[in-house]
């Protein structure tokens, strides 16, 4: 089997789709992670021999060091949406990015976010973009993918509202009118993995990942709730009160929204204007309608038997 591509996190929500991906063209597959237990599930999918297991910590140079040895190609997907931004996405990118250059890898992905900047007023933004700067320095021909929310049957965003409007008589939106494009996590991870493989063709680019359709919060939360057959009162929080829910989420341990996050919601989260996307990777971006209903049919009174009407 030729090459060997090192992925940090890859025992992820995305992960767990690159790793796919990747074994399909027959590429040998090391799965880096804090805890490799977690990515043992991974093991069906290679063949004989063809996927690793490694511990590795991204805050860690030594182990970080020690998993890319020997490395084709390095892809980087850790990532969090609260705690410490600065020495995961920042350090730890660079982190990584220095060791596949030490390795001699041939190529290196960081995978990003769309809204990623060095001057954005929220952590989880600010140290993506960060984190982009540090990969560049340390890896020039590194390819820098910023995907939009990423859907699919494992994700804790379409099926965290679709869980909301099963539960609850009256549906709260917070910042009903922000924009998204959402993309499908097997169309990212097909971009992800054309990039590792490719790096004379992605090399040294970035590109920002969208879906087909751009749709608000609103809208998106009110075809959820159409699509598993509820019917909440959906009520939208005015932006005084939900400023203030989530201030009150920096001292409330698991509270639904932190102020971080709010801050990310003051802004849309599509593909710029003049981005490079998934056509470059000559990829035909799924429709959240064309694959969410089949795995949102659980959160339907009667599953799989009931007579809900799909929504367009």
């Amino acid at each position: 089997m030729a090459g060997l591509v090192t992925i940090f996190g890859g025992g992820g929500f995305l992960g767990r789709y690159v790793v796919q991906e990747l074994l399909t063209t027959g590429v040998r597959v090391r799965v880096a992670g804090r805890d490799p237990k977690n990515a043992w599930f991974l093991k069906p999918l290679g063949g004989l021999g063809q996927t690793q297991f490694v511990g590795a910590d991204v805050t860690r140079a030594d182990s970080v060091a020690r998993a890319v040895q020997g490395s084709t190609a390095v892809i980087n997907l850790v990532g969090l949406l609260k705690g410490a931004f600065d020495a995961v996405h920042v350090t730890g990118a660079r982190t990584i990015a220095e060791a596949a250059a030490a390795a001699g890898a041939g190529a290196m992905v960081q995978v990003s976010a769309i809204g990623a900047d060095p001057a954005a007023a929220s952590a989880y933004a600010r140290t993506k973009g960060e984190g982009e700067v540090a990969v560049r320095a340390a890896f020039p021909a590194a390819t820098i993918l910023r995907p939009s929310v990423l859907f699919g049957p494992e994700d804790q965003f379409v099926n965290k509202f679709a869980q909301m409007a099963r539960m609850l008589p009256v549906l709260p939106v917070l910042r009903g009118a922000v924009q998204f494009q959402p993309a499908f996590v097997a169309d990212a991870a097909k971009a992800i993995a054309a990039a590792a493989l490719d790096p004379l063709r992605y090399g040294g680019r970035t590109f920002e990942l969208g879906g087909p359709e751009r749709i608000s919060m609103d809208a998106l939360n009110r075809w959820i709730a159409q699509a598993i057959g509820r019917d909440p009162a959906i009520v939208a929080i005015p932006d005084a009160v939900g400023a203030l829910m989530a201030k009150a989420g920096r001292f409330v341990p698991g509270a639904p929204m932190t102020w971080d996050q709010w801050l990310l919601l003051q802004s849309d989260n599509v593909v710029g204007a003049d981005a490079d996307g998934f056509a470059a990777f000559g990829i035909d971006p799924v429709p959240l309608a064309a694959v969410a209903p089949g795995w949102l049919v659980r959160y339907r009174r009667h599953g799989r038997f009931s007579t809900v009407r799909t929504p367009a």
